[in-house]
């Protein structure tokens, strides 16, 4: 029974990539930099999580994805904040 359960998360994973891919190919480059600064609300929410998991007492498999989770999270956060003021910048007037 529980290997059942582990085909449906593995069934869920995949799914979710085919279909991410296509929602990101189908985003018009406009919309592009507006999405990436929602996202970094999502990998807040991200880093949240990952502290969470990455401070446990014992030193387990969650405490190493916890910090590459944290680690990945927080590049992605200051990533978009990057584009996004890069973004703003654009549209200032001189």
């Amino acid at each position: 029974m529980e290997s059942l359960g582990l085909l449906m998360l593995i069934y869920v994973f995949v799914l979710a990539i085919f279909v991410g891919f296509e929602l990101i190919t189908k985003v018009p480059p406009t919309l592009h930099t507006p999405l990436m600064s929602g996202s970094n609300a999502i990998s807040g929410i991200t880093i949240v999580g990952a502290i969470l998991s990455a401070g446990l007492e014992e030193f387990t498999i969650s405490t190493i994805l916890g910090m590459a989770a944290m680690i990945f999270a927080t590049i992605n956060v200051v990533g978009g904040f990057l584009v996004t003021d890069r973004m703003l910048k654009m549209f200032k007037k001189k």
